[in-house]
C-alpha cells in the first residue's frame, strides 16, 4: 500500500469513526429534548398524550386554587386557548395570576398538563422568546408593556 493510499484510509476511517459517535449521541439525547409550545399550538397540533414539553404563557386571572400543602392547580392561557396544569411542590415566590410562567411536564390524556417544575419570570421586563412571540401572535402581549 502506498502511503497516499494509508492517508485516505486513515482519513476515511477517523470520519467514519465519527459519524457513527455523532450519531449515537444524537440517538441519546433524543429522549431529552423538551419541546416547547403555547396551549394553542397544543390544541392545533394534537400533541399526544404522555408528551414530555414546556408550556408557556400567563397564568388566567382567577385560575390559582391551592389544595393541599404542595398541590396547586391554575390555568395557563395565551389568549387563544387555555390548559389547566395540576403542580405538586413549591410554587417560585413570583408565581401570580397574570404571570408569564414557562411549565415542563406532561400532557395527560384527559388534556390537561402534570408540571414538575414550574419558571416565572424574575422581574417586570423578562419574557422568554418563545412565550412573548405567542403572545404577540395572539394580540396579548405588546412589547414595552409590563405583564403581571
Amino acid at each position: 500500500m502506498t502511503r497516499k493510499k494509508r492517508r485516505l484510509v486513515l482519513i476515511t476511517s477517523a470520519l467514519a469513526v465519527l459519524g457513527v459517535a455523532a450519531g449515537l449521541v444524537l440517538y441519546a439525547l433524543n429522549d431529552t429534548i423538551v419541546f416547547f409550545r403555547s396551549p394553542s399550538e397544543i390544541a392545533a397540533e394534537g400533541t399526544a398524550p404522555g408528551s414530555r414539553l414546556r408550556l408557556g404563557g400567563l397564568v388566567k386571572e382567577g385560575s390559582v386554587v391551592k389544595q393541599d400543602n404542595a398541590h396547586v392547580r391554575f390555568v395557563v392561557t395565551d389568549g387563544g386557548a387555555d390548559m389547566a396544569v395540576a403542580y405538586a411542590g413549591l410554587l417560585p415566590d413570583l408565581f401570580r395570576e397574570g404571570q408569564g410562567i414557562i411549565a415542563e411536564g406532561v400532557l395527560e390524556p384527559d388534556g390537561s398538563f402534570r408540571a414538575d417544575s414550574v419558571l416565572a419570570k424574575h422581574d417586570e421586563n423578562y419574557m422568554p422568546k418563545e412565550v412573548a412571540d405567542a403572545l404577540k401572535k395572539q394580540g396579548v402581549w405588546q412589547e414595552g408593556s409590563a405583564t403581571r
